[in-house]
């Protein structure tokens, strides 16, 4: 643990890097309002503010059915091509505004097709609207560079579809892929032949693992599918004891493997009971790649400075452990090591210099 302490003005302004977020997770309350009212989709209300709170209070109310209704909301306005490219758009936007100069979107294309897109047109239109955010960041001087990762859901049967998408598109702004949805009951190596296909075309990829479901989770994520990152990972604290660690945890620390820790989603799905003791801060200081991420920002009521600013004030952390954090997330993100190397150099050390 470290003593140089950081305010809540310094985090806003520190460069930030965010590995695990979900598009269909993180809209602007007022922009679910709005496109929600074009297309007559009922909501629980139509005040922005009240609904941000029914969000926060869904997502935390322990009931897994007003959880999941909370993205039947989401993913209703994100069926069209005006509501997809808004909603890209603004999350690059958002993104800026909180300091963020690096991440990686991810989303499913088969949730997006209930209004006539094909999964082809899902793609390449978020693309679109992805990069005129970037595009309107990087004029206003705060420049943001985004990647996509295209996501299977592992309790359907079109994960090997997403794989192909993600190969197909790897050279317009898709830079991997994801497993996601229900852990429990669904094993990723249900779906090894999307895993093999994308190793073969040396396409990497994430996959949701250790958050609902423990060791055996991680471990076939890692040794049967071969996952590059690890989506949450937070029991692999199951394979250490006293500080002591076990054959997997061994592997995961020792080879770098990184870890999407996500504190405040955590805390909501009953992963850790606080953030004071939530398992991010322990495999720092064990020396894990771990990296910091909000989830779902609109779900989740977060966003990173939020997330940094918890740590800081809830669990000691300093200004170097927000460094250590995001110079993780950089080293594992999914874009070329020259492009890493150069965010890591150029951005996020000069932009930690003067906070330290």
């Amino acid at each position: 643990m470290t003593a140089t302490r950081v305010d809540a003005d310094v985090i806003r302004r520190l460069p930030k890097a965010v590995l695990h977020d979900h598009l269909d997770g993180g809209l602007r309350p007022a922009t679910v309002v709005e496109l929600a009212a074009e297309i007559g989709h009922a909501l629980p209300t139509t005040d922005p503010d009240e609904l941000a709170a029914w969000y926060f209070e869904a997502a935390n109310s322990g009931d897994l059915v007003r959880y999941i209704a909370t993205f039947e909301h989401t993913l209703a306005v994100m069926q069209s091509r005006e509501g997809l490219l808004r909603v890209a758009e603004e999350y690059v936007l958002d993104l800026a505004a909180d300091g963020v100069v690096y991440a990686e979107v991810r989303y499913a294309p088969e949730l997006n097709v209930r209004g006539g897109l094909t999964p082809n047109e899902v793609v390449e239109t978020v693309q679109e609207g992805l990069a005129a955010g970037m595009a309107k960041a990087a004029a206003a001087g705060t420049p943001v560079r985004v990647g996509t990762l295209l996501c299977g859901m592992r309790m359907f049967d079109h994960v090997r579809a997403a794989a192909d998408l993600a190969v197909a598109y790897r050279d317009a702004g898709v830079v991997g892929f994801d497993i996601a949805g229900a852990e429990d009951g669904f094993p990723a190596a249900d779906h090894l032949d999307a895993f093999e296909h994308l190793r073969r075309e040396s396409v990497p990829f994430t996959i949701h693992a250790g958050e609902a479901f423990g060791l055996p989770s991680i471990h076939q994520a890692l040794q049967v599918c071969g996952a590059q990152r690890i989506g949450h990972g937070v029991r692999i604290t199951e394979d250490i004891v006293d500080g002591k660690l076990g054959r997997l945890a061994s592997w995961v620390r020792d080879r770098r493997i990184a870890l999407e820790m996500c504190p405040t989603s955590n805390l909501q799905t009953g992963c850790a009971a606080s953030i004071a003791e939530h398992p991010i801060t322990e495999l720092k200081d064990l020396g894990f790649r771990v990296t910091l991420n909000t989830d779902n920002r609109l779900v989740s009521g977060t966003t990173m400075t939020r997330e940094m600013a918890l740590l800081v004030e809830q669990a000691g952390w300093g200004v170097e452990d927000l460094r250590t954090v995001t110079v993780n997330a950089l080293k594992s993100a999914f874009i070329p090591f020259d492009e890493r190397n150069a965010l890591i150099e150029d951005v996020v050390l000069p932009g930690y210099a003067g906070a330290l």
